[in-house]
Order: structure tokens, then sequence, then C-alpha cells
């Protein structure tokens, strides 16, 4: 029988001291023994070194390092550095493992082989209860994994959990690992597992418990705010979607469109501007003036970006677009 394959786990973790221990134990109560788990201490001002160190004397398989610069993507690239296993996963320090995670996700790999990319179904839970917005974005994220779909989706959201995905060394190699300072650095991954072609395993099991609290970075820390969503999506709709003999348009004038416009106007790239605002189309918004929406099938071929959050307004722009032939993800993207 060959040796199964080992899993090296990346968690950094920063002042998580509250939750360290439950995280721990659930990676310990793995019915997959085969890990190994590179904890990296991002600077934390609390106790939570000693609580992995403690833990580190508990199991050989646990390793405490410091990180070798500061925050997530250092501390993710140090972790990186010193594993071994062929297939790598993330953790966060503040969720738990359900005890078939690590068993169930190299499975998936193993009988697929390289080129894909394991995922598994998340469940939010928190003391206080779960907001509409992140039930919403559990059962969306859900809807792609059951299906291995994950990247039809790409633009609207981070379309893979950061903490439940597996994926063979070689491949993440291929998508540059860590390497790149983009924050979201969840989200930059995600886009570069898309441009590998890595292929989404279906998967209709929860792997993974995801802790929503009031101190949590995705909610306190500034690099993951709205605006540095936008500018990965319309940095990575360039390099890897846009087709520059067609004419580009954007849909809504909102905060999000006017991100959208002024990151297209940096980079002198020329597009229309659509909407169905009366009070706003034939005004000029950065010199760019707005048309009516139907003004696109003057434009011939177009691709467009999708800023318009609303779900009814969604609905009627597809139904539009699908009237002109348009087909997602190669004619048009929502970018929310």
């Amino acid at each position: 029988m060959p040796n199964p394959a080992r899993v090296s786990i990346l968690m950094p973790f920063k002042d998580t001291a509250a939750f360290l221990p439950a995280c721990l134990d659930s990676v310990l109560a793995q019915e997959y023994q085969h890990w190994e788990l590179l904890a990296v201490d991002d600077h934390s001002e609390d106790s939570s070194a000693a609580i992995v160190a403690n833990y580190v004397e508990k199991d050989e398989r646990i390793q405490l390092l410091q990180n070798l610069g500061e925050g997530i993507i250092h501390a993710l690239r140090t972790a990186y550095s010193k594993s071994e296993g062929s297939l790598i996963t993330r953790m966060d320090s503040d969720d738990l493992m359900p005890a078939n995670k690590l068993l169930y996700m190299q499975g998936l790999l193993s009988a697929k082989g390289p080129g894909h990319l394991a995922t598994g179904q998340v469940r939010y839970f928190s003391s206080r209860g779960i907001s509409n917005g992140y039930a919403r974005y559990e059962k969306w994220l859900n809807r792609l994994t059951a299906s291995g779909s994950n990247f039809e989706e790409i633009y609207k959201e981070c379309a893979i959990p950061s903490p439940c995905w597996m994926v063979f060394r070689q491949d993440l190699d291929a998508c540059g690992a860590f390497k790149e300072d983009r924050y979201p650095e969840d989200y930059d991954l995600t886009f570069r597992f898309y441009r590998e072609n890595l292929v989404c395993i279906p998967c209709n099991k929860v792997l993974h418990h995801w802790r929503d609290y009031d101190t949590r970075t995705s909610r306190t820390d500034p690099k993951y705010a709205m605006n540095y969503f936008l500018e990965i999506k319309t940095h990575y709709f360039l390099e890897l979607d846009r087709q520059p003999a067609r004419a580009l348009a954007v849909w809504g004038a909102g905060q999000k469109g006017k991100k959208v416009a002024r990151l297209l106007k940096k980079r002198g790239i020329p597009f229309y501007w659509l909407c169905d605002n009366p009070k706003k189309i034939g005004k000029r918004i950065y010199g760019i003036p707005l048309k009516h929406y139907k003004y696109l099938r003057e434009l011939g071929n177009p691709q467009s970006i999708i800023t318009v959050a609303n779900s009814k307004a969604q609905s009627e722009i597809r139904s539009f677009l699908s009237g002109l032939q348009q087909e997602s993800m190669r004619d048009y993207y929502f970018f929310c």
C-alpha cells in the first residue's frame, strides 16, 4: 500500500486565545491522521502563542512558527515555506473542523488527481446569531460548491471559502501560492485558481464551521473593504476575460459603478456608461456621459460589467441581455 498523502494545514493566528483551544481540538480530532499543522503567530499580544506551544508539547505534528513579516500574507508564506505535505489546505484559528474534513477532502483529490480543487460547504455560527448578509453568502457559496460551479460567479464575491479548500502542492505552486501582495488575499488566490483552470470538485457536505464575531479580521481590517474587492475584480477581469476588440459597458452609476469607472479611467480604458435612472441619463460623471441601458444594442458585440446590486434589477438585466443572445461569463459579468 502506498503511503497516505500528508496534508499541510496552514494556520496564521493573531490574538485568538479565546478560540484557539476549540480550533486545535477540532484538528486533533480529525479522522485522517496524516497531517501537519503550521501555526504562525502574527505578533499576538494575548496568550495565543502560549496556547499553541502547549499543544506542540502534546502532538509533534503541530509546529509553532513566528511570522517572518507582518500580516496574513506573510504568515501564509512563512507557513508554506516550512510545509512538507503534498496536499495543502488552510485553517482559520477561530474556526472549527468537522472530524471528517481532511479525510473527505483528500479523498476527493485522490480520486480526481492534480488539476482539481477540493472545496466543502460551510456553516456560519455565532453566539449572537448570523446576520442576513452572512446567511445569504453562505447559501450562495454552498449552492455553487454543491455543483462545483464556483467560478461561474467569481466576479460577484469570493467564490471559494478561504479556510475550506485543499489542493495539490504542484497546483498551488503553479498558481503562485502566496507570492502576491494583493488583498483580500483569499479572493486574489481564488482568481489565480480560476486563471490556472483548476476544476472545482462538487461537494454537498458541510466541511467547515465558520465563526462570526465583531472583531473578526474581515469585519475590522480596511484591507477587506469593498474598494479592495472591486480593485481585484477589475484587475482580473482585464487580465483574464476582457476582449479589447469589443466595446466595454459599465452598468450602474452608484458607489460601485463609480469606483469601477475610476479604475478603468486610471488605466486609460474607454467604456460606455449605462443606467436606467432618468435623473442621471444624459449627465456626465468623470467626463463620461451616462446613456440609457438600451444603448447597448448600438454597440455591436459588447462586453458588460454590471455593478447593479438590486436582485430585481439584476433579473431584468439578465432578461434584457438574454434577448440579445448574450451569455454570462462571456459577454457580461456581475460585479455584485
